[in-house]
Protein backbone atom coordinates (compact mmCIF):
# COMPACT_ATOMS: atom_id res chain seq x y z
CA UNK A 1 0.00 0.00 0.00
CA UNK A 2 1.42 3.38 -0.97
CA UNK A 3 1.81 6.06 1.65
CA UNK A 4 -0.88 8.68 1.84
CA UNK A 5 0.16 11.89 0.11
CA UNK A 6 1.17 14.76 2.34
CA UNK A 7 -1.49 17.47 2.43
CA UNK A 8 -0.53 20.58 0.51
CA UNK A 9 0.02 23.64 2.69
CA UNK A 10 -2.80 26.16 2.63
CA UNK A 11 -1.46 29.44 1.18
CA UNK A 12 -1.22 32.17 3.78
CA UNK A 13 -2.30 29.97 6.67
CA UNK A 14 0.88 30.60 8.66
CA UNK A 15 0.80 34.37 8.24
CA UNK A 16 -2.89 34.43 9.12
CA UNK A 17 -2.49 32.49 12.35
CA UNK A 18 0.65 34.37 13.40
CA UNK A 19 -0.76 37.81 12.71
CA UNK A 20 -3.86 36.83 14.68
CA UNK A 21 -1.67 36.26 17.77
CA UNK A 22 -0.02 39.68 17.59
CA UNK A 23 -2.44 41.73 19.71
CA UNK A 24 -2.17 39.40 22.68
CA UNK A 25 1.59 39.11 22.30
CA UNK A 26 1.76 42.90 22.42
CA UNK A 27 -0.47 43.02 25.49
CA UNK A 28 1.76 40.58 27.33
CA UNK A 29 5.07 42.07 26.18
CA UNK A 30 4.33 45.73 26.87
CA UNK A 31 3.20 44.83 30.39
CA UNK A 32 6.50 43.17 31.33
CA UNK A 33 8.36 44.83 34.20
CA UNK A 34 12.11 45.07 33.59
CA UNK A 35 12.74 47.76 36.20
CA UNK A 36 14.96 45.58 38.38
CA UNK A 37 16.68 43.56 35.67
CA UNK A 38 17.73 46.66 33.70
CA UNK A 39 18.53 48.92 36.66
CA UNK A 40 22.26 48.18 36.64
CA UNK A 41 22.56 49.24 32.99
CA UNK A 42 21.55 52.84 33.80
CA UNK A 43 20.00 53.27 30.35
CA UNK A 44 18.36 56.54 31.31
CA UNK A 45 21.76 58.12 31.95
CA UNK A 46 23.31 57.36 28.55
CA UNK A 47 24.34 60.15 26.19
CA UNK A 48 22.84 58.39 23.17
CA UNK A 49 21.02 55.22 22.18
CA UNK A 50 21.73 53.51 18.87
CA UNK A 51 19.43 50.92 17.33
CA UNK A 52 20.81 48.15 15.12
CA UNK A 53 18.42 46.06 13.03
CA UNK A 54 17.39 45.20 9.50
CA UNK A 55 14.12 44.91 7.60
CA UNK A 56 10.96 44.74 9.70
CA UNK A 57 13.03 44.89 12.88
CA UNK A 58 14.51 48.19 11.72
CA UNK A 59 10.99 49.56 11.20
CA UNK A 60 10.16 48.56 14.78
CA UNK A 61 13.39 50.25 15.91
CA UNK A 62 12.35 53.44 14.12
CA UNK A 63 9.02 53.42 15.96
CA UNK A 64 10.78 52.95 19.28
CA UNK A 65 13.37 55.63 18.55
CA UNK A 66 10.67 58.30 18.30
CA UNK A 67 9.07 57.08 21.51
CA UNK A 68 12.36 56.94 23.43
CA UNK A 69 13.45 60.41 22.33
CA UNK A 70 10.11 61.97 23.20
CA UNK A 71 10.02 60.38 26.65
CA UNK A 72 13.68 60.65 27.70
CA UNK A 73 15.29 63.38 25.62
CA UNK A 74 18.11 60.95 24.80
CA UNK A 75 19.18 61.10 21.11
CA UNK A 76 18.18 57.79 19.55
CA UNK A 77 18.97 56.82 15.99
CA UNK A 78 19.72 53.88 13.73
CA UNK A 79 23.27 52.62 13.22
CA UNK A 80 23.97 50.39 10.20
CA UNK A 81 25.32 46.95 11.11
CA UNK A 82 28.02 47.31 8.44
CA UNK A 83 29.79 49.79 10.73
CA UNK A 84 30.86 46.67 12.62
CA UNK A 85 30.54 43.83 10.09
CA UNK A 86 32.51 45.59 7.35
CA UNK A 87 34.30 48.29 9.34
CA UNK A 88 36.22 48.64 12.58
CA UNK A 89 33.32 50.08 14.57
CA UNK A 90 32.91 53.43 16.31
CA UNK A 91 33.47 54.81 19.80
CA UNK A 92 30.47 54.10 22.01
CA UNK A 93 31.54 55.01 25.52
CA UNK A 94 28.58 56.30 27.54
CA UNK A 95 26.16 55.06 24.86
CA UNK A 96 23.63 52.25 24.71
CA UNK A 97 22.97 49.96 21.76
CA UNK A 98 19.64 48.22 21.25
CA UNK A 99 19.68 45.34 18.78
CA UNK A 100 16.40 43.94 17.45
CA UNK A 101 16.37 40.60 15.64
CA UNK A 102 13.72 37.92 15.36
CA UNK A 103 16.32 35.18 14.94
CA UNK A 104 19.28 36.76 16.73
CA UNK A 105 21.46 34.87 14.26
CA UNK A 106 22.46 37.18 11.39
CA UNK A 107 26.24 37.42 11.34
CA UNK A 108 26.25 41.20 10.82
CA UNK A 109 24.07 41.73 13.88
CA UNK A 110 26.19 39.36 15.95
CA UNK A 111 29.27 41.28 14.82
CA UNK A 112 27.49 44.50 15.79
CA UNK A 113 26.75 43.17 19.28
CA UNK A 114 30.34 42.10 19.78
CA UNK A 115 31.73 45.33 18.35
CA UNK A 116 29.43 47.50 20.44
CA UNK A 117 30.50 45.73 23.63
CA UNK A 118 34.16 45.98 22.65
CA UNK A 119 33.79 49.69 21.96
CA UNK A 120 32.26 50.48 25.34
CA UNK A 121 28.51 50.38 24.78
CA UNK A 122 25.86 48.95 27.04
CA UNK A 123 24.09 46.42 24.78
CA UNK A 124 20.49 45.27 25.04
CA UNK A 125 19.01 42.70 22.67
CA UNK A 126 15.36 42.23 21.74
CA UNK A 127 15.07 38.76 20.22
CA UNK A 128 12.47 36.06 19.70
CA UNK A 129 14.59 32.90 19.66
CA UNK A 130 15.95 31.98 23.11
CA UNK A 131 19.65 31.29 23.34
CA UNK A 132 20.55 33.14 20.13
CA UNK A 133 24.09 34.23 19.33
CA UNK A 134 23.20 37.86 19.99
CA UNK A 135 21.78 36.97 23.39
CA UNK A 136 25.10 35.38 24.32
CA UNK A 137 26.88 38.70 23.73
CA UNK A 138 24.41 41.29 25.01
CA UNK A 139 24.43 42.62 28.57
CA UNK A 140 20.67 42.11 28.78
CA UNK A 141 18.03 40.42 26.62
CA UNK A 142 14.35 41.24 26.42
CA UNK A 143 12.50 38.27 24.90
CA UNK A 144 9.80 39.04 22.35
CA UNK A 145 8.07 35.87 23.49
CA UNK A 146 6.08 35.40 20.28
CA UNK A 147 6.84 31.70 19.95
CA UNK A 148 7.91 30.12 16.66
CA UNK A 149 7.23 32.30 13.63
CA UNK A 150 7.23 30.21 10.47
CA UNK A 151 5.78 32.46 7.77
CA UNK A 152 8.45 34.35 5.87
CA UNK A 153 6.79 37.74 6.51
CA UNK A 154 7.31 38.64 10.17
CA UNK A 155 4.12 39.87 11.88
CA UNK A 156 3.73 38.90 15.51
CA UNK A 157 7.46 39.29 16.20
CA UNK A 158 7.41 42.85 14.79
CA UNK A 159 4.52 43.92 16.98
CA UNK A 160 6.11 42.02 19.86
CA UNK A 161 9.38 43.91 19.33
CA UNK A 162 7.56 47.21 19.73
CA UNK A 163 6.01 45.92 22.95
CA UNK A 164 9.39 44.83 24.32
CA UNK A 165 10.87 48.23 23.53
CA UNK A 166 7.98 49.92 25.31
CA UNK A 167 8.64 47.71 28.34
CA UNK A 168 12.30 48.76 28.22
CA UNK A 169 11.24 52.41 28.13
CA UNK A 170 8.90 51.77 31.05
CA UNK A 171 11.89 50.53 33.05
CA UNK A 172 13.66 53.83 32.37
CA UNK A 173 10.65 56.04 33.10
CA UNK A 174 8.10 54.68 35.58
CA UNK A 175 5.53 57.33 34.57
CA UNK A 176 5.66 56.00 31.01
CA UNK A 177 5.10 52.46 32.25
CA UNK A 178 1.65 53.46 33.52
CA UNK A 179 0.64 54.58 30.02
CA UNK A 180 2.27 51.53 28.45
CA UNK A 181 0.15 49.26 30.63
CA UNK A 182 -3.01 51.10 29.60
CA UNK A 183 -2.07 50.87 25.93
CA UNK A 184 -1.22 47.18 26.29
CA UNK A 185 -4.74 46.42 27.49
CA UNK A 186 -6.30 48.45 24.66
CA UNK A 187 -4.22 46.69 22.02
CA UNK A 188 -5.07 43.32 23.56
CA UNK A 189 -8.76 44.16 23.13
CA UNK A 190 -8.20 44.33 19.34
CA UNK A 191 -7.69 40.56 19.21
CA UNK A 192 -10.08 39.02 16.71
CA UNK A 193 -11.24 42.36 15.27
CA UNK A 194 -10.62 43.54 11.72
CA UNK A 195 -10.95 46.97 10.21
CA UNK A 196 -14.56 47.78 9.25
CA UNK A 197 -13.40 48.73 5.75
CA UNK A 198 -11.03 45.78 5.30
CA UNK A 199 -12.71 44.65 2.07
CA UNK A 200 -12.51 48.14 0.54
CA UNK A 201 -8.86 48.43 1.56
CA UNK A 202 -8.11 45.09 -0.08
CA UNK A 203 -9.84 46.14 -3.31
CA UNK A 204 -7.87 49.38 -3.32
CA UNK A 205 -4.61 47.44 -3.10
CA UNK A 206 -5.71 45.11 -5.86
CA UNK A 207 -6.26 48.10 -8.15
CA UNK A 208 -3.03 49.83 -7.13
CA UNK A 209 0.08 49.99 -9.27
CA UNK A 210 2.15 52.18 -6.98
CA UNK A 211 1.56 52.93 -3.31
CA UNK A 212 2.85 55.67 -1.06
CA UNK A 213 2.59 54.72 2.61
CA UNK A 214 2.57 57.88 4.70
CA UNK A 215 3.11 58.36 8.43
CA UNK A 216 4.60 60.83 10.87
CA UNK A 217 6.65 60.26 14.02
CA UNK A 218 6.06 56.62 15.08
CA UNK A 219 3.66 56.35 12.15
CA UNK A 220 6.61 56.71 9.79
CA UNK A 221 8.14 53.52 11.19
CA UNK A 222 4.77 51.81 10.69
CA UNK A 223 4.74 53.12 7.11
CA UNK A 224 8.19 51.61 6.49
CA UNK A 225 6.98 48.23 7.71
CA UNK A 226 3.76 48.27 5.66
CA UNK A 227 5.60 49.36 2.51
CA UNK A 228 7.99 46.44 3.03
CA UNK A 229 5.09 44.02 3.51
CA UNK A 230 3.38 45.21 0.32
CA UNK A 231 6.56 44.42 -1.60
CA UNK A 232 7.21 41.17 0.23
CA UNK A 233 3.69 39.72 0.10
CA UNK A 234 2.03 41.34 -2.92
CA UNK A 235 5.01 42.17 -5.19
CA UNK A 236 3.54 45.68 -5.20
CA UNK A 237 5.76 48.73 -5.59
CA UNK A 238 5.43 50.72 -2.37
CA UNK A 239 7.45 53.51 -0.76
CA UNK A 240 7.26 54.90 2.76
CA UNK A 241 7.43 58.63 3.41
CA UNK A 242 7.00 60.98 6.31
CA UNK A 243 4.09 63.35 5.73
CA UNK A 244 6.59 66.17 6.30
CA UNK A 245 8.82 65.04 3.41
CA UNK A 246 6.44 63.70 0.79
CA UNK A 247 5.18 67.14 -0.26
CA UNK A 248 8.53 67.94 -1.87
CA UNK A 249 9.70 66.04 -4.97
CA UNK A 250 7.74 62.81 -4.35
CA UNK A 251 4.39 64.64 -4.71
CA UNK A 252 5.06 64.92 -8.46
CA UNK A 253 4.44 61.18 -8.90
CA UNK A 254 0.76 61.69 -8.13
CA UNK A 255 0.47 62.90 -11.73
CA UNK A 256 0.43 59.15 -12.50
CA UNK A 257 -2.02 56.65 -10.93
CA UNK A 258 -1.00 56.53 -7.28
CA UNK A 259 -2.59 55.06 -4.17
CA UNK A 260 -1.78 56.81 -0.90
CA UNK A 261 -2.16 54.84 2.33
CA UNK A 262 -1.96 57.11 5.37
CA UNK A 263 -1.20 55.54 8.74
CA UNK A 264 -2.39 58.02 11.33
CA UNK A 265 -1.37 57.39 14.94
CA UNK A 266 -3.71 60.25 15.96
CA UNK A 267 -0.98 61.93 17.97
CA UNK A 268 -2.10 65.57 18.24
CA UNK A 269 1.22 67.01 17.10
CA UNK A 270 1.10 65.06 13.80
CA UNK A 271 -2.38 66.06 12.66
CA UNK A 272 -1.55 69.29 10.82
CA UNK A 273 1.13 67.54 8.78
CA UNK A 274 -1.09 64.56 7.98
CA UNK A 275 -4.07 66.77 7.08
CA UNK A 276 -1.95 68.92 4.80
CA UNK A 277 -0.52 65.88 3.01
CA UNK A 278 -3.98 64.37 2.56
CA UNK A 279 -5.39 67.60 1.12
CA UNK A 280 -2.50 67.99 -1.33
CA UNK A 281 -2.75 64.41 -2.55
CA UNK A 282 -6.50 64.64 -3.00
CA UNK A 283 -6.18 67.94 -4.88
CA UNK A 284 -3.68 66.27 -7.20
CA UNK A 285 -6.06 63.38 -7.90
CA UNK A 286 -4.52 60.64 -5.78
CA UNK A 287 -6.55 57.88 -4.16
CA UNK A 288 -6.16 58.47 -0.41
CA UNK A 289 -6.92 55.91 2.30
CA UNK A 290 -6.41 57.07 5.91
CA UNK A 291 -6.40 54.59 8.77
CA UNK A 292 -6.54 55.29 12.50
CA UNK A 293 -6.48 53.05 15.59
CA UNK A 294 -9.79 54.60 16.62
CA UNK A 295 -11.35 52.93 13.55
CA UNK A 296 -11.33 49.83 15.75
CA UNK A 297 -12.14 51.72 18.94
CA UNK A 298 -8.53 51.92 20.21
CA UNK A 299 -7.99 55.38 21.70
CA UNK A 300 -5.55 57.14 24.01
CA UNK A 301 -2.61 54.96 23.00
CA UNK A 302 1.02 55.92 23.30
CA UNK A 303 2.34 56.79 19.82
CA UNK A 304 4.36 53.54 19.64
CA UNK A 305 1.32 51.49 20.63
CA UNK A 306 -0.73 53.34 18.01
CA UNK A 307 1.85 52.35 15.38
CA UNK A 308 1.54 48.72 16.52
CA UNK A 309 -2.25 48.98 16.23
CA UNK A 310 -1.91 50.19 12.64
CA UNK A 311 0.26 47.16 11.82
CA UNK A 312 -2.38 44.93 13.43
CA UNK A 313 -4.98 46.52 11.12
CA UNK A 314 -2.95 46.20 7.94
CA UNK A 315 -1.40 42.73 8.17
CA UNK A 316 -4.67 40.83 7.46
CA UNK A 317 -5.52 43.26 4.64
CA UNK A 318 -2.15 42.67 2.98
CA UNK A 319 -2.52 38.91 3.39
CA UNK A 320 -5.95 38.99 1.76
CA UNK A 321 -4.67 41.10 -1.13
CA UNK A 322 -1.68 38.80 -1.65
CA UNK A 323 -3.89 35.72 -1.86
CA UNK A 324 -6.24 37.45 -4.31
CA UNK A 325 -3.22 38.28 -6.47
CA UNK A 326 -2.19 34.62 -6.51
CA UNK A 327 0.75 34.84 -4.10
CA UNK A 328 1.46 32.66 -1.10
CA UNK A 329 2.93 35.11 1.42
CA UNK A 330 4.02 32.23 3.66
CA UNK A 331 6.54 31.23 1.00
CA UNK A 332 7.58 34.10 -1.30
CA UNK A 333 9.48 32.80 -4.31
CA UNK A 334 12.64 34.85 -3.77
CA UNK A 335 12.77 35.22 0.02
CA UNK A 336 13.72 33.10 3.01
CA UNK A 337 12.69 33.38 6.65
CA UNK A 338 16.16 34.14 7.94
CA UNK A 339 18.40 36.41 5.90
CA UNK A 340 21.90 35.81 7.18
CA UNK A 341 23.49 39.05 5.99
CA UNK A 342 27.15 39.90 6.54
Amino acid sequence: MSAAPHPQPVPGALMQSEAAEAARIFERGAAMDYTQSLASLCLGDKSAIYTVARGSSDAAANILAYEIMRETGIPTTSMPPSVFSLGAGVRLQDAAVMLISQSGASSDLVASARGAVANGACVTAITNKPGSAIEQVAHATLPIGAGPELAVPATKSVIGSIAAGMALLGAIRPEYRVRALQSAARIGALHGHEHPDAAALRHALLRAQHVYVIGRDTGFGAAQEIALKLKECCALHAEAYSSSEVLHGPLQLVTKPLTILMLDTEAPNTQDSMNTAQARFEQAGGTVLRLRPSDLGARDLTPAAAAAALLHIMYPVILSAALALGFDPDRPDTLAKETLTT
